[in-house]
């Protein structure tokens, strides 16, 4: 036996007991005594990726393929090397090598489709997933991930069975923890089962609560103000953030001391941010630690303002860093976290007979419980393209995980009634050709000709409000409706007709609607929400109607409970107020 092929054999062993740093020692002293020795090679490479050292791994990796070129794992070790390091392009030619010595390597496929998702080519994900589980039908990672591309493309509905077929069969943790994050928009799925998935998983994922009694000495404020804290992982998102900052700027600082602990550091909140209240950069933070700033400043009330938009820091919560816990803002159903105290809703979005479904006491504000202000440059409204004899344009700027199987169906039922109109979808998913493809011929399987479907991909915010200009009036996507979508709608002069749904998630559009003024553009379901849409189209008012709409809508908003933010503020603060006394 050579020096290179005992050391490679100790390496073997050591990798085999868990000691990884000893056995990629062992595969190097290999390597050093034969650099041909394949195996020792490709072995030291697999070392490394093991020990996350993708940038030495690579190299390594490389040399082992020029000495075993026809071997297909050593390239989906090569390619996982470079998808850790970001070289998306590369790692799917390494896939794409594999796949040419065995078709049917699963492996391959599965690692091709986590790279084609991640550069937003979920189509092409779709169908590497889809190889993938032809093989072996039931890979846990690969059903996850196909239900996480299906639901990037709008295919809620069988997300949802994948992820609880998922979890069914292999280690649940993430599949139950995107089940819980994307049900509220299941349009199989209604308030019992939203509550389920929740409390399924809150019960199995969060740690205890500390004890209660820590509180119970606290010292309160010295000038007598109620300390708020509020915890976002999006203060930076200016356009998202403009109901949180209506808020936050209009506080009476008098009666209470606000401070902002944020995953982004001060520098980064480029807009809205007024510098009221105590800014706190927790985003280096671990949930423990984080839970240890927010005891250290004594906060009376603390409110999420994230929800399950970020997952990781519902542990945070759990924790009870504070007396009181409360949901605002990004809350659209129950967190089913009993950590929670309340949820700040309004009797729009959440009737009094529907609180059965929530584990939070429901607290209400009058009008719309989302109220905002623009504080940053926005295009001026234009007059509406049909009063330029032109069909009327409809359209939707909503993110594509929108926009369902269902939503497609009425979209394009009112298309097929409306004479010549046309749609105009725009979000950020729609970058990718294989993307637009997929959409274009969701609405062929209805009859709809592509050239009446038109498809944008991202711009530039000022830009991206601009395509508002060519249109006359925003769909509402359904039951997972716009908030910021519709808000950016009617500020642009651009009336969204939506209806109320069965759920929180399906009645935000509503709630700012009724608060706007613009009840008249809330229908009463999915009929009468396709009438609608085809009688404006029709009606030979509508071009006028809709001018003189938008010719004053700002100063209507404005006008209207919708932009009341002082108004809000101080109902807000009635029901701190209410919760600690």
């Amino acid at each position: 036996m050579t020096q290179a092929q005992r050391y490679h054999g100790m390496g073997i062993e050591l990798m085999a007991l868990g000691k990884l740093p000893e056995a990629a020692e062992c595969f190097q002293q290999a390597v050093d005594n034969d650099p041909r020795c394949a195996g020792a090679m490709a072995a030291l490479g697999r070392a490394l990726k093991a020990l996350t050292r993708p940038e030495q791994a690579v190299p390594v990796l490389e040399k082992a393929l020029a000495l075993s070129p026809d071997d297909p794992e050593l390239y989906c070790d090569l390619g996982d090397a470079l998808q850790t390091l970001g070289q998306i392009e590369r790692a799917i030619d390494a896939y794409a090598s594999a796949l040419q010595r065995d078709p049917a390597l699963p492996r391959a496929w599965y690692a091709a489709g986590c790279a084609e998702s991640s550069r937003g080519e979920y189509v092409s994900a779709l169908v590497c997933f889809h190889k993938a589980l032809e093989t072996n039908s039931e890979l846990p990672e690969a059903l996850h991930n196909l239900g996480q591309v299906l639901f990037k493309l709008g295919q809620t509905g069988e997300a949802v069975d994948l992820f609880r077929r998922a979890a069914s069969i292999g280690n649940p943790d993430l599949p139950m923890a995107a089940l819980a994050t994307i049900i509220p928009g299941s349009p199989a799925d209604g308030n019992q089962s939203i509550l389920d998935a929740r409390l399924s998983w809150s019960r199995r994922y969060l740690p205890p609560p500390r004890p209660a009694a820590r509180f119970s000495g606290r010292v309160k404020a010295s000038d007598g103000r109620m300390r708020i804290g509020y915890v976002s992982s999006f203060f930076e998102n200016r356009n998202w953030m403009k109901p949180v900052w209506a808020l936050i700027n209009r506080h009476d600082e008098r009666r209470f001391e606000i401070h902002l602990f944020s995953d982004a550091p001060e520098s980064a909140v480029k807009h809205g941010y007024r510098g009221r209240g105590r800014f706190h950069d927790i985003s280096g933070l671990t949930n423990e630690a984080a839970a240890d700033e927010i005891e250290k400043c004594a906060i009376d009330l603390l409110v999420d303002l994230n929800g399950y938009s970020a997952m990781r820091r519902l542990p945070l919560f759990a924790l009870r860093p504070a007396p009181v816990i409360v949901g605002w803002f990004n809350m659209f159903a129950t967190t089913g976290m009993p950590c929670y105290d309340y949820l700040i809703g309004d009797v729009e979005v959440i009737p009094p007979e529907e609180e059965q479904f929530y584990c939070e006491k429901i607290l209400r504000v009058p009008g719309s419980y989302l109220t905002f202000e623009v504080t940053y440059p926005v295009p001026e409204v234009v007059a509406p393209p049909c009063s330029f004899h032109r069909p009327i344009a409809f359209g939707c700027l909503a993110p594509l995980y929108k926009i369902n199987s269902e939503v497609i169906t009425a979209w394009s039922r009112i298309l097929e009634q409306a004479g010549d109109s046309a749609l105009i979808l725009r979000n950020a998913q729609l970058e990718s050709p294989g993307v637009k493809e997929f959409v274009r011929r969701l609405f062929e399987d209805h009859g709809i000709a592509r050239t009446r479907i038109r498809l944008e991909g991202p711009a530039e915010h000022y830009q991206f409000l601009k395509t508002y200009d060519q249109i006359d009036i925003a769909l509402d996507t359904f039951p997972y409706n716009g908030g910021t979508t519709t808000a950016e709608a009617i500020w642009q002069g651009v009336p969204v007709l939506a209806f109320r749904g069965d759920r929180w998630v399906s009645r935000t559009s509503a709630s700012i609607l009724h608060a706007g003024g613009l009840s008249e553009f809330i229908a009463q379901g999915v009929e009468d929400y396709v009438s609608a849409a085809v009688k404006l189209a029709l009606a030979p008012e509508t071009p006028k109607k809709l001018a003189d709409l938008r010719a004053g809508m700002r100063a209507r908003l404005q006008a209207s409970p919708v932009c009341d933010t002082s108004g809000f503020a101080r109902n807000m603060e009635r029901l701190y107020e209410q919760m600690l006394f």
